[in-house]
């Protein structure tokens, strides 16, 4: 069987088990809507903020929401074929464990965009950046979005990969992930903040050129090392 199938083989098990279960979409979808709150109600109500502010904050509300989701998106993938007893089986499958670690990042993924599609236009109307009058380029918004959750989802599927054995592997999987992931967020949030308040411009099309190369690097490293990691 070709990489391309295993891979999907494995992503389609993983969305059939999170479609008949949906306790990871649930929680998920909960500790999305519990952060956006938190800071909203933290922030305070959007009157008397220029637009950059107000652009600034509902980007990066939006992305710490979703960087923390991808976390308990990725960790609970793992934890419940490991409970199961299932990823014993999966590893010892004849497939490379480049295209294992890829059938599990689709399946982290495809959920997590569902997720952010709701996310984004929900936190930005929760801050105040949409609905002010202006057209926003939604599009760009959007390759934005896909860029960023592919890169966060890449990482976190691998070192859930690298947690899933160990006893504190809730508490261990942010901390590993989070440092790592500091240049992404940078990224997305500036990309997101600029496109909310003037479009696509030279800043923009840096920071996405470098999240671009950001997530090919990662998704490139964790393929190659996932082997090493899961046995470990």
């Amino acid at each position: 069987m070709s990489a391309l199938r295993v891979a999907w083989a494995v992503a389609a098990k993983d969305l059939r088990l999170a479609g008949r279960t949906r306790d990871a979409l649930l929680a998920t979808t909960f500790y999305v809507a519990l952060v956006l709150l938190v800071q909203g109600f933290a922030l305070g109500a959007p009157d008397g903020r220029s637009a950059g502010a107000t652009a600034n904050l509902a980007a990066g509300a939006v992305w710490t929401a979703l960087t923390l989701a991808s976390a308990v998106a990725a960790g609970r993938a793992f934890a419940a074929e490991s409970e199961a007893g299932a990823l014993e089986q999966l590893l010892l499958y004849p497939a490379a464990p480049a295209a294992i670690y890829l059938g599990k990042l689709l399946g982290v993924l495809l959920p997590l965009l569902l997720i952010a599609g709701v996310t984004l236009p929900t936190g930005l109307l929760l801050f105040g950046a949409l609905g002010a009058g202006q057209a926003l380029p939604w599009p760009a918004l959007l390759a934005t979005l896909l860029l960023g959750i592919f890169g966060l989802s890449a990482a976190t599927t691998f070192y859930a990969s690298l947690t899933v054995n160990l006893r504190a592997r809730e508490a261990l999987l942010p901390a590993l992930a989070f440092p790592l992931l500091v240049p992404l967020v940078i990224a997305t949030v500036r990309i997101t903040s600029v496109l909310l308040t003037g479009g696509w411009t030279d800043e923009a099309l840096s920071w996405a050129g470098f999240l671009l190369a950001f997530d090919l690097g990662t998704v490139v490293l964790a393929a190659w090392l996932f082997g090493y990691a899961v046995e470990g």
